[in-house]
């Protein structure tokens, strides 16, 4: 799942990340498109089809003119959503350790294999 697809299913505090989530209801297009400063309606348009492909999203047009266009999760988005969250508070507490991690991957020595 793509980062913009995580935001779409989670909130955010993360700084490069959105700070909406459709786990606090349906959203419009519009509505997703002003939250994520600068993306195109191609591109935002693209980033829905997967998450709704899998189950976890439902697009709604409504016969209005213009069409309207409401985005909402469905039962198994909500639990994935979930699932999401609790992984993004860890990596944000735990960033230091994945810093870490990374800093030692980045420094290291490859011996040739004899």
């Amino acid at each position: 799942m793509g980062h913009l697809a995580h935001a779409l299913l989670t909130p955010s505090s993360m700084d490069s990340a959105p700070s909406w989530g459709l786990e606090r209801g349906p959203h419009r297009f519009g509505e997703l498109r002003r939250s994520v400063d600068g993306i195109s309606q191609k591109t935002l348009t693209q980033n829905l089809r997967n998450p709704e492909r899998d189950g976890f999203v439902t697009r709604t047009v409504y016969p209005t003119t213009p069409p309207t266009v409401e985005y909402a999760l469905t039962p198994m988005g909500a639990e994935v959503s979930a699932y999401l969250t609790a992984l993004s508070a860890w990596s944000q507490a735990d960033f230091s350790r994945i810093r870490t991690a990374r800093d030692a991957y980045d420094t290291r020595s490859l011996d040739p294999v004899t």
